[in-house]
């Protein structure tokens, strides 16, 4: 590591063993934000493209005769199609086409095929259609009043769907509160700051070559003085696990492709390095700077960019 003025005047630390301990006692619990339980815009935003077919769709909520009304229905609506896969079907892939194995009991697998793009359709559409519905349950949903309005029986199944994002938000969690602190510094100092950029934006940006082969990585922040180009990773691990390990690792080696063209840095936080501790002193000892969210709200880098 390379001893910052920051340590001694403001942490109080002495050495390198106290800058670590420092670290380590200092490490957050969470970083929860209230964004964490649900993008309530994003469901929103993804119900606008299908809420006026499910209005039309909850037409036939109650009804006894249901394939008769169901066909009634998709003849003078065809376009309401479009709403059958996405009301059972969450598999993040939004398909709309599929092969359904409907019997393999006779040695033989026997598939029927199911196409929910279709902008004109048949009366053996809505036949193939109204199987589609009854096998998969969704003709008992509806017609039994379990549900009382598609569009919010949608909006439950968006929510749940967005809860399980919350894995890619952590990490956007941590690039979100990092970029607070790399913005504020470089607003009142005049640099200039990129977010998720590779090799290719910072050529075009300031003309800087970053070694060829890691050329198609993206840094979570670069900063550039005028002088010096600083290179900022960032992630947050609230368990630990063997992940952490390999991912130390790789800062440390990251670290040793970019030494001769800018300056590295790795902000990283969480009670997981607690019981990995001693992969991450490997690191502390071998990069440049690692830093955490505790230094960060102390101001270290005014101390390491001026």
């Amino acid at each position: 590591m390379i001893y910052l003025d920051f340590y001694k005047s403001i942490l109080k630390c002495g050495n390198e063993d106290e800058v670590f301990r420092h670290f380590l006692n200092n490490l957050k619990p969470s970083i929860l934000l209230w964004s964490y339980f649900v993008d309530w815009d994003k469901v929103f935003d993804n119900m606008k493209e299908v809420e006026v077919a499910l209005n039309t769709m909850n037409y036939l909520i109650g009804k006894e005769n249901f394939d008769d009304e169901f066909r009634f229905l998709l003849k003078h609506n065809p376009e309401i199609v479009k709403t059958i896969p996405i009301l059972i079907v969450r598999d993040g892939s939004h398909s709309s086409k599929f092969k359904i194995l409907i019997d393999y009991k006779q040695r033989k697998l026997v598939y029927e095929e199911y196409d929910f793009t279709k902008k004109e359709i048949t009366e053996e559409d809505i036949d193939k259609y109204l199987a589609f519905v009854r096998e998969t349950g969704l003709k008992n949903l509806i017609a039994s009043q379990k549900v009382k309005s598609l569009v919010d029986y949608m909006i439950g199944v968006e929510a749940g769907l967005d809860s399980h994002g919350r894995k890619n938000r952590g990490g956007n969690r941590m690039e979100d509160i990092v970029e607070f602190f790399i913005g504020d510094l470089c607003e009142k100092k005049g640099f200039e700051y990129l977010r998720e950029a590779n090799a290719a934006k910072i050529k075009e940006k300031w003309n800087i070559a970053i070694p060829i082969n890691i050329s198609s990585r993206k840094y979570d922040f670069l900063v550039y003085t005028g002088k010096d180009l600083f290179v900022f990773e960032t992630n947050f691990y609230g368990g630990g696990g063997s992940k952490l390990k390999s991912t130390a690792g790789e800062y440390k080696n990251l670290s040793d492709y970019l030494r001769n063209d800018c300056k590295f840095v790795w902000i990283t936080d969480g009670y997981g390095w607690k019981t990995t501790w001693k992969p991450l002193r490997e690191t502390f000892n071998h990069i440049d700077y690692l830093f955490s969210l505790n230094m960060l709200e102390n101001e270290i880098l005014n101390y390491l960019i001026n």
